[in-house]
């Protein structure tokens, strides 16, 4: 969330290190037609070597989608298919298709306007609790639009998350909090709060939308005194809240689950970091001698999520911290998921990325690559969300928050209301080259490679077998020819596809011979479909 502000075991890696510099033993150079210079890389995907499910990609619905789905009324189809179409038309995807969506709700900071205390209005949300405490379902026009588009496209999956308790439950009134580290929650409301997630849940699984997962608690590290909906909350809080929230879904015979962690980054899940009582979350929640223990209840999967915000900066930095996750979680034998990233450090280093002034949209894209690759494939997360789906690019913030850009009509610096233009960005179809492949189902495989920061790769075969699909991101200034060795596949190759991100390129479909090597651009972002 955007704050204006074990070794490690074999198992957990799929990738071979054969060395850790950028270059690659064993490759040769030629000269492609069109006088492209290529390498080549030695590659071996053996597919009777298996790791996590995939569950989901996703995106959240914080904070534009809420005025976007009300008023931009001309253009909301099309930012909608964009993000959960899954066809192709004459070879150009149309959208990522996104299979997790992430709806926000909200506190109420809407309702209150000027008096909430949050300047900027586009990051007050709207709640369906009124202030007589019954329930609205009119509210929420705009998130509601979003919502059903995406079950319209077939979005397997559903979270509603919790940014702050509703208004009418708080002790200052507000979204944001004015009591540090511990909950704005009224200590009588506990009930009440898990009883309005819980009727929202209920509310849309009758109208059939998959529902899959409560998150009741974001980022519960850091105070949220200012700028826009949140509270701290201990460990001790969080778990009081959880099994208010489990009796209450329970009362309600519904299958959906709860999510947990939501940490405002990777550290906190297995260290104590800054305050003990709101770190260290895995031990608290699943260590069975901590006063914070909640595994065991029976809409509590053992699932813990995180934030890869703040440990991102190095290539070999974010692997040190993400195997310290997977060792974490193999403790506990809880599943991990990646709930929000976007590009919000300033720790990013100088010999791997080029400054946010000097970036293009691709450069922060194909960085991406690099975070989403290591969460894959080191903290061996099973599904991965980007932070917010859509936004307005203020403060020459590019694309580094944002995978759709909105300029509203009035300019960047105009009404969110005012209906405007929109571009679909880079980050959109670099996550798209995971996302629109890599289905719920599917299943990371092992590839051997030479590895390094600059040529990277995960694999993943489908739950019938019939699909083998490889993300290679290649940032080097050569093309790639790739030297393949298959082991285990259970039939020949009928056909090959790839689907190209370059500055220029976007999803683009194109198709190999089966027995001609596979050549990825330059600077690219591939996806390679073996159809089996």
């Amino acid at each position: 969330m955007i704050k204006f502000k074990y070794l490690l075991c074999a198992p957990l890696l799929s990738v071979v290190l054969a060395c850790s510099d950028d270059s690659p033993k064993n490759e040769t150079s030629d000269t492609d037609p069109g006088t492209t210079v290529s390498v080549e890389k030695v590659i071996k995907i053996d597919v009777g070597q298996t790791f996590q499910t995939i569950t989901g990609f996703g995106a959240s619905d914080c904070w534009s989608p809420a005025y976007v789905g009300k008023y931009w009324t001309t253009n909301r189809d099309k930012i909608s298919e964009l993000l959960f179409s899954t066809e192709i038309q004459s070879g150009d995807p149309q959208g990522i298709g996104l299979s997790m969506w992430r709806v926000n709700l909200g506190g109420g900071s809407a309702e209150q306007g000027d008096a909430s205390g949050l300047v900027d209005k586009s990051r007050r949300a709207e709640s369906y609790l009124t202030d007589n405490l019954t329930l609205d379902w009119m509210r929420c026009e705009g998130q509601r639009y979003f919502l059903n588009r995406a079950k319209e496209f077939g979005c397997e999956s559903v979270v509603l998350f919790s940014n702050t308790p509703p208004v009418q439950y708080t002790y200052n009134g507000k979204g944001f909090s004015a009591r540090g580290g511990v909950s704005n929650l009224k200590s009588e409301h506990y009930d009440d709060f898990a009883a309005y997630m819980s009727d929202v849940a209920q509310h849309y699984v009758n109208l059939g939308y998959p529902v899959t997962h409560i998150s009741p608690v974001n980022e519960p590290q850091y105070n949220w005194d200012s700028g826009q909906e949140g509270s701290g909350w201990t460990n001790d809080e969080v778990a009081l809240l959880t099994r208010e929230l489990n009796g209450s879904l329970t009362s309600r015979n519904l299958s959906t689950n709860i999510l947990l962690g939501e940490s405002g980054d990777w550290e906190y899940l297995y260290k104590t970091k800054n305050d003990a009582n709101r770190s260290n979350v895995l031990s608290a929640f699943f260590d069975p001698a901590s006063s914070a223990y909640v595994g065991g209840l029976t809409h509590l999967e053992k699932l813990i999520c995180g934030h890869s915000y703040w440990t991102d900066g190095t290539w070999d930095g974010m692997r040190d911290v993400r195997s310290k996750v997977a060792q974490a979680a193999q403790q506990y034998d809880i599943d991990v998921w990646q709930s929000e990233w976007s590009m919000l450090g300033d720790g990013y280093s100088s010999s791997e990325f080029v400054g946010y002034d000097a970036a293009s949209e691709m450069d922060i894209a194909l960085y991406m690559s690099k975070v989403i690759h290591n969460d894959l494939t080191v903290a061996g997360v099973s599904s991965w969300s980007y932070w917010t789906s859509m936004d307005v690019s203020r403060w020459g913030h590019k694309n580094r928050f944002l995978l759709i850009s909105l300029v509203p009509s009035g300019g960047v610096d105009g009404d969110i209301q005012q209906e405007g233009t929109f571009q679909a960005t880079p980050t959109l179809w670099v996550l798209g080259n995971y996302s629109r492949f890599i289905r719920p189902g599917y299943r990371r495989v092992s590839i051997e490679l030479n590895e390094s920061r600059s040529f990277f790769a995960s694999a993943w075969i489908s739950p019938t077998s019939d699909k083998i699909v490889i993300v290679y991101t290649n940032l080097s200034d050569k093309g790639v020819r790739l030297n393949e060795t298959h082991v285990g596949w259970k039939s020949d190759v009928k056909s090959i596809n790839t689907y190209t991100t370059t500055g220029s390129k976007s999803l683009l479909e194109g198709s190999v011979t089966v027995g001609q090597p596979v050549v990825l651009d330059a600077q690219s972002v591939t996806t390679v479909v073996y159809n089996l």
